[in-house]
């Protein structure tokens, strides 16, 4: 079931509003065990729910997270008038948040003490299909 979502797609979510889109990328260490222990850390009910509850706290309506080998894609979605800046600020403070950049360092490659914004490289879009 899992290989056919990846060619058939996936369903994004739909807004009734404007939104704006951030893509950042990052790099895991190149190791297969810290890389499925990454994927499990993300998978379905185990990112810890301060977490989750952070995420939507600071504005962002969506996020993706897509791998291939050690590279991590995030795509996050927000409101027009989000600031990507003011809200990783906010988020770094948020309950559980160092804890859990420190515990997924050791997956990243990446060390302790770094925050979101620290870790998740912006891409810059090169193409737009208009």
């Amino acid at each position: 079931m899992e290989e056919n979502k990846k060619t058939e797609g996936y369903r994004v979510q739909e807004y009734h509003q404007p939104v704006k889109r951030y893509c950042r990328t990052l790099d895991l260490r190149d190791d297969a065990q810290l890389i499925a222990r990454y994927r499990e850390a993300h998978s379905e009910g185990k990112a810890w729910k301060e977490i989750i509850n952070g995420i939507r706290e600071v504005g962002i309506l969506e996020m993706e997270m897509y791998i291939y080998e050690n590279k991590v894609f995030m795509i996050v979605e927000t409101p027009l008038d989000f600031d990507w800046d003011t809200a990783m600020a906010r988020l770094a403070t948020l309950p559980r948040q160092q804890e859990w950049e420190d515990y997924v360092a050791a997956l990243q490659g990446c060390h302790e003490g770094m925050t979101s914004t620290d870790k998740w490289h912006l891409m810059e879009r090169m193409f737009y299909l208009y």
